[in-house]
């Protein structure tokens, strides 16, 4: 049975420069890397005190993000949830969504299903600054 084997941080490219954030955002999208061709799977470490800059929803893919290190907020349409590592969020299809770290940070794994292939810019909606401060 075939299988593919690849390491998040050594393999991946850290593409965080890419959403204009803070120094020390990693975000690494193991997807094509591991061949997946029904699901997506990401790597994402946010510094501490910093809110991914970015919100988003999805008009077919649902989300579970996986919290492995560290703590923060998760906002979800209009709730803001207190996240702690090992808590999972699953997110529906055209839930909006965005997260923050705490003071040691925040390392997420997020996957998606299906996978959105090629066609990816057509699933998501995104807005810059959608969480504003409370």
């Amino acid at each position: 049975m075939p299988f593919t084997l690849r390491n998040i941080k050594a393999d991946l490219e850290d593409v965080g420069s890419r959403f204009d954030g803070a120094p020390g955002l990693e975000f690494r999208m193991a997807t094509q890397a591991l061949e997946l061709e029904h699901s997506g799977l990401s790597y994402q470490r946010v510094p501490p005190g910093y809110r991914f800059p970015y919100g988003h929803t999805h008009r077919t893919q649902e989300e579970v993000y996986v919290v492995l290190r560290g703590s923060g907020r998760m906002k979800v349409d209009d709730e803001i949830v207190a996240l702690q590592a090992w808590d999972a969020v699953r997110l529906p299809p055209g839930a909006w969504r965005g997260y923050e770290a705490g003071p040691e940070g925040l390392e997420i794994l997020v996957i998606g299903a299906p996978n959105l292939g090629a066609a990816q810019r057509d699933d998501v909606t995104g807005q810059r600054d959608w969480w504003a401060d409370e």
